[in-house]
């Protein structure tokens, strides 16, 4: 019988760990499917693009949403080496996926496009993992391209990190080109993983997944002692005591493997169907003889935005919850709890940390539990103190006070953002009339210059994005951080259907901003709902003053048509009586605004495809 002190772990001085951070589209995934290719853990025939990319969505979109881990042999100088590459997400709404990957490593791949350069995001994520204090390798990919200019991106990337040019390494991903030479330097340049192999054991949490027949899987990384399977294991922030069912690594696929120890990455099932008993960022420990102090855990993110989820089929309300329930365990940045809303019946109001982020939950909620959804306008948070005294937080326009307002709070964020010089003009102007105010300007190169803004994050999260690569010709790169709050002159439109507020289709605006708010949702709705027996304005209003209005013309029945010639009073007596008809019509009628019109006017679907990018 094997005993425990027999099993033989990887000693940690032969282990690497190390991410790759790099901008959408600039070969992220296409670089880890050349390592999986060149370590041999993935055969020629097994091959696929994208091999890490394991949702539907990330493939069809060409992008990454999920961190994933995979675990790497390499030999150098005839040592075997053991790489845990964590292949992370690009785009800025995923940021907490990539800080989580960082706390898990020792080093991390800068992978910049050798057309295009470093982008703003990218920048965001370098200066992450510095303050991280990780071993930064820059490399520049694609240099097979015929617009590949490595020489001039090497130089920007040795300004901004502080190396020489001739350190900066030149791959290309899709070829295999300088690969083999960039894992001899992970092995050279990443430090081992540090920990005490004696001591109790110690293991962060940096990810989650929840499947249907094994339950709760968790993804950790060892910092002291080792895991081994059939030993009973405590949660440090819960308290939770579970018998480890199975421990392994991740090769490409799951594999059971007798431990994990000093350094490694891998994962544990213990068979536990409740999604809140694995939290990211806790501490996993041994029963008996477990550690005392937990391992500092990650930074709860913080929504920036909140929009309204509500199944289409009301029943199907529970399975929503359970649908959030499980997303949240692999989702750690969403965060949700219960609202109504009168027009649209039980929900979810949810928090999200930008728009993409919004869209690729809901399409995952959709497609992996099989439910249809409208989400409501997109809006942030908002801190309101009334004349009284009393100070609330909005973060749905029907929560807005009825009293009089002393003061109100939005939320600012610092814009960063990158283009070549000829655009400072336009990027200027964009910024200027978005309520931006320029804090400062750098050149990163004589034809590449950085801007520093702060702006209201309302101003950012329905089509600044759009907005600014249309002004650039798709060259410029956004990212933001939040800055705290600002006061501001906002006001709260309603939308009146024959004088009657419909709280779904409310709004908190800027005050320069409201009248075409009003305008643009009357003109929306004039549209969109059916025309009725009786004649139905469309009112946008500010507290009691009208700012705009639509008219829903009657449906008229052609009371004439028996009367061919005839006396005009006879004509004109039909007339009337229609007349007082439609009146009285008009004091008992409702007016019914079909699901269709609610999806229309509400949904983020014209905004989805700006975060696309």
């Amino acid at each position: 019988m094997t005993t425990y002190a027999d099993r033989t772990f990887t000693p940690p001085e032969r282990i690497r760990n190390f991410c790759i951070i790099a901008h959408i589209d600039h070969g992220k995934s296409t670089l880890a499917d050349r390592m999986l290719q060149i370590t041999g853990v993935v055969d020629e025939r097994a091959m696929r693009a994208q091999y890490l990319d394991r949702m539907d969505i990330e493939r069809e979109r060409g992008i990454t949403i999920k961190a994933q881990n995979v675990r790497l042999p390499w030999t150098v100088d005839g040592t075997d080496h053991v790489l845990h590459l964590i292949d992370t997400p690009g785009h800025v709404d995923f940021t907490y996926e990539v800080s989580r990957a960082l706390e898990a490593c020792e080093g991390a791949i800068l992978l910049v496009d050798a057309a295009q350069g470093i982008e703003a995001q990218t920048l965001a994520n370098l200066y992450l993992a510095l303050d991280k204090d990780l071993t930064i390798i820059p490399v520049l990919n694609k240099i097979d391209l015929p617009a590949a200019d490595p020489d001039r991106y090497a130089a920007e990337i040795a300004h901004i990190i502080g190396c020489d040019p001739d350190d900066v390494l030149r791959v290309s991903a899709k070829t295999g080109l300088g690969v083999e030479a960039l894992l001899d330097e992970v092995v050279k340049q990443v430090p081992a993983p540090e920990g005490d192999a004696d001591a109790p054991a110690r293991a962060m949490i940096f990810d989650s997944v929840y499947d249907t027949y094994r339950g709760v899987v968790t993804y950790i990384r060892v910092v002291d002692g080792r895991i081994v399977p059939r030993e009973r294991i405590r949660m440090m922030s819960t308290g939770a005591t579970h018998e480890l069912l199975e421990v392994g690594i991740v090769s490409p696929e799951p594999k059971p493997s007798e431990g994990l120890g000093v350094g490694e990455v891998g994962y544990l099932i213990t068979g536990v169907k409740d999604v809140r008993q694995s939290k990211v960022g806790d501490t996993v420990t041994s029963q008996r003889h477990g550690a005392t102090e937990p391992l500092t855990g990650y930074r709860e993110p913080r929504p920036m935005v909140y929009s309204g989820l509500y199944p289409v089929d009301g029943s199907q309300y529970p399975d929503l919850r359970e649908a959030l329930d499980k997303l949240q365990l692999n989702d750690a940045a969403l965060t949700y709890e219960p609202e109504t809303s009168a027009a649209l019946g039980f929900g979810f109001r949810c928090g999200f940390l930008g728009l993409l982020h919004l869209e690729i939950t809901r399409d995952r909620l959709e497609r992996e539990y099989d439910l249809d959804l409208i989400s409501t306008a997109p809006n942030v948070v908002y801190r309101v103190l009334s004349d009284d005294g009393t100070e609330m937080t909005v973060t749905n326009p029907s929560d807005w006070p009825t009293g009089k307002v002393a003061e109100i709070h939005e939320p600012i964020v610092k814009v960063t953002i990158l283009a070549p010089s000829e655009f400072i003009g336009a990027i200027m102007e964009l910024c200027q009339s978005r309520r931006g105010q320029l804090g400062g300007m750098d050149y990163l190169s004589e034809t590449r210059v950085e801007l520093r803004y702060t702006m209201p994050l309302a101003e950012i999260i329905f089509d600044f994005f759009d907005a600014l690569k249309s002004r650039t010709r798709g060259y410029a790169s956004l990212d933001y951080e939040e800055a705290g709050e600002q006061q501001s002159d906002l006001v709260k439109v309603d939308i009146l259907l024959q004088g009657e507020p419909v709280d779904a289709f409310s709004a908190i605006v800027h005050k320069d901003a409201a009248y075409a708010y009003g305008t643009t949702m009357a003109a929306k709705l004039r549209e969109l709902i059916p025309r009725q027996q009786f004649e139905v304005p469309i009112q946008a209003a500010v507290g009691s003053r009208i700012i705009a209005r639509e008219t829903i013309r009657a449906i008229r029945k052609d009371v004439l048509a028996k009367c061919y010639g005839g006396d005009i009073s006879r004509k004109r007596k039909l007339l009337e009586k229609q007349k007082e008809g439609k009146k009285r019509m008009k004091t008992i009628g409702r007016v019914d605004v079909p699901q269709e019109a609610f999806v229309a006017a509400l949904s983020t679907d014209s905004s989805a495809d700006k975060a696309k990018k």
